[in-house]
């Protein structure tokens, strides 16, 4: 179907880097539309994490999002970090321990 992107599968080694980091921080993308959809499979431990958090920031502090909000704004926060601090990210930590 043309109205759809296709798949593709990309090995970290053969992702381009960015030619030159935005000065600006990185923001989410908040409630809007999005156009763009990627596919995440996750453990059902992992989910429930998820669900927990949601119900969390419900509870806790009046925050009604959904999951979808709510992993745009972890990946946002984790790519923030890494562009700030390149090799001492908890991204780059994380990835490379064990």
């Amino acid at each position: 179907m043309p109205d759809q992107p296709a798949a593709a599968e990309v090995e970290p080694e053969a992702a381009a880097e960015p030619a030159a980091a935005p000065k600006t921080p990185r923001k989410p993308s908040g409630r809007v539309r999005h156009d763009e959809k990627m596919t995440v499979y996750v453990t059902s431990e992992e989910l429930l994490e998820i669900e927990h958090a949601r119900l969390s920031l419900r509870r806790n502090h009046g925050l009604a999002v959904d999951r979808g909000r709510l992993v745009r704004e972890a990946v946002s926060l984790v790519l923030a970090d890494l562009e700030a601090n390149g090799e001492d990210s908890i991204l780059v930590r994380r990835l490379t321990e064990g």
